[in-house]
Parts: C-alpha cells; structure tokens; sequence
C-alpha cells in the first residue's frame, strides 16, 4: 500500500489519521457524555482527563490530517456522480475537518476558562487559552455540546454515503479507505 493517495485509493497515511481520529472520537463522546452523568469525584476528574487529552491528541492528528490534505490530494470520485453528489461529498468532508478541529478547540476553550491544567497523558502541559472566566466557560460548554451531535450528524452521513457507495452504488469508494485488503476494480475496454 502507498504510503501517499493516488487516483484510485488513499494512502496509508491518510487512512491511518482516519480511522485514528475515527475511533477516538467515538472513544471522546462516550467518556464526555459518561462524565458528565457521573458524580464529582475522582473517577469523573479521571474520565474527564483522558477524555481532554485524547482531545488534544485529536487536534493535533487533524492539523497533521489537513495538512496532509492539502499536499497530498484525495483520490478522484467515480464519474457516476452528479454534480449535487460530488458538492456533498466536498462539503461532507471539509465540514467534518471544521467541526473536528472546532470540537477540541471549544473543549480546551472550556478547560482554560474553569482555570484548570490541562496536561495530555502526562506526556506536556497546555497552555490555556482563554482566561478564567465563568461566562466563557458556559459559552464554550455550550457550543462544545452543540459540536458533538453535528459531529454525530455529520458522520452520520458520511457513513451512510460511504455504505451507499459500497451496497447500492457497488463502486470501490468505501473500500478504499478501509485499512486492510485490496480494490478489485472493473477494467473496461
């Protein structure tokens, strides 16, 4: 497998950020919303700590993924789409990229409002960026919660494109992407 995308599949590279990002974002909502269920205590101050270092770990793959992006272009779509479908698919995409850059930004927005050290795994410290203050943590705790059902939404959608393509459309555009196995693809005369 190419390190790099090419016309017809991505690269290991762009699928090891997406299926990374991937599986930490499922892990992130279901310890935010457990924590936020739990009593205060250590097992919740615990939750929430890894729930904000994975965070932080998810800004920072996202900022390598658009970076990525941006110099190593994405495979073409099929030729059977409609110009609708091929806005959607762009639209989905770089949206998802917003959103998941704009949900850890609000998460350590909170963080630093509430005064608190923020230290990833133990591994470095992160500044705060925003100064203590009780409205902007509210606000950011706000549009944080908001970020996490259009984040849900979003994918959403993109997974029911991406089954479309592989269950109804037959074309090679989920396989693509998945981390193991290979594209047959049809070769036409």
């Amino acid at each position: 497998m190419p390190i790099r995308n090419t016309p017809e599949r991505w690269g290991w590279v762009a699928k090891w950020l997406h299926w990374t990002v991937a599986l930490a974002v499922i892990v992130m909502i279901g310890l935010g919303w457990w924590a936020e269920r739990l009593p205060f205590g250590s097992l919740k101050v615990d939750v929430f700590w890894v729930h904000k270092s994975l965070g932080m770990l998810v800004l920072i793959a996202m900022a390598l993924r658009l970076l990525w992006r941006l110099l190593n272009p994405a495979p073409t779509l099929p030729d059977t789409l409609r110009p609708w479908e091929r806005g959607a698919a762009h639209l989905t995409h770089w949206g998802l990229y917003a959103l998941l850059i704009a949900m850890p930004v609000s998460g350590w927005v909170i963080n630093s409002a509430a005064n608190f050290p923020l230290s990833v795994f133990g591994w470095f410290e992160v500044p705060a960026i925003a100064p203590a203050d009780d409205d902007i943590k509210e606000l950011a705790a706000s549009v944080h919660g908001a970020l996490s059902w259009a984040i849900i939404a979003v994918v959403g959608l993109h997974v029911a494109a991406a089954l479309k393509h592989h269950f109804v459309l037959k074309d090679d555009v989920l396989r693509r992407m998945l981390p193991f196995g290979r594209i047959e693809r049809e070769h036409r005369a």
